[in-house]
């Protein structure tokens, strides 16, 4: 059987069912410890939403480089472009071969846009960059998104290093978009150490200043880096403790 692995979990605490027992155990186990695991991650799908939608409706993105994009759920991120922009067109990249095996619910394109799947490792960015390229124009805006996906690189310097050089290679008015968890609540960080004996890859909690490094050089846009709670809300919510920041790369 199967270690437990980050995609699965997550899917499993989003009420999906591409997960094994391992998976579910672990889950629980975090669950009991901090319950409101389960809400983080139901709360950072609901903020990456409505991300996906305010970039499509309100600053004209059209395409989108989802990286790390994990199992398929409800509302992914060519169902939330194309139902306002049907000529979106969404490149999903993980460097899980599970994820990829259910990539082909991933494909399920408007015939105006597109989408694709590629096995990628958000670490090697120009071979990434060069598969997305098959399927965007990259000299054309694209909204990068790292949901989950940064902590899982061992250091800080490395993960602003990835986000950094995606940018770098996109034009002006391209947007980031980072959802990651921050190490201000001890709770939190206590779960994580669990999550790291027993899941693979291992998570590493970031400070607040360490998570804005990952804007340098860009211009958030309203509100800034908040809680994933607080970022456009559709209903009030309490913090949750994961932050969220939608980054547009100036002229």
């Amino acid at each position: 059987m199967p270690s437990p692995q980050t995609a699965r979990v997550w899917n499993y605490w989003l009420g999906g069912t591409d997960n094994f027992p391992a998976d579910r155990a672990l889950g629980d186990e975090i669950a009991r410890v901090f319950p409101i695991i389960v809400d983080i991650a139901r709360a950072d799908r609901a903020a990456l939403i409505r991300a996906v939608r305010h970039l499509t409706a309100e600053a004209g993105i059209r395409q989108f480089l989802d990286v790390g994009a994990g199992l398929p759920t409800a509302d992914n991120t060519h169902e939330v472009a194309q139902a306002v922009a049907p000529e979106s067109r969404i490149v999903y990249v993980d460097y899980d071969q599970h994820v990829q095996a259910h990539a082909r619910e991933l494909l399920t394109s408007r015939r105006e846009g597109a989408t694709a799947f590629i096995l990628a490792d958000v670490r090697d960015t120009a071979a990434l960059l060069r598969a997305a390229a098959r399927t965007l124009d990259l000299t054309r805006p694209v909204a990068v998104i790292l949901s989950g996906v940064l902590a899982h690189l061992p250091t800080a310097a490395g993960a602003r290093d990835a986000a950094q050089h995606l940018m770098a290679a996109l034009p002006s008015g391209s947007h980031l978009v980072v959802i990651d968890g921050v190490d201000t609540n001890p709770a939190l960080n206590d779960v994580m150490r669990i999550w790291n004996e027993s899941a693979d890859p291992p998570y590493a909690m970031r400070s607040p200043a360490e998570f804005r490094s990952y804007f340098d050089g860009l211009d958030l846009i309203a509100p800034g880096l908040v809680d994933v709670t607080l970022w456009h809300p559709e209903t009030p919510a309490a913090p949750l403790d994961n932050l969220i920041g939608v980054a547009r790369k100036p002229h």
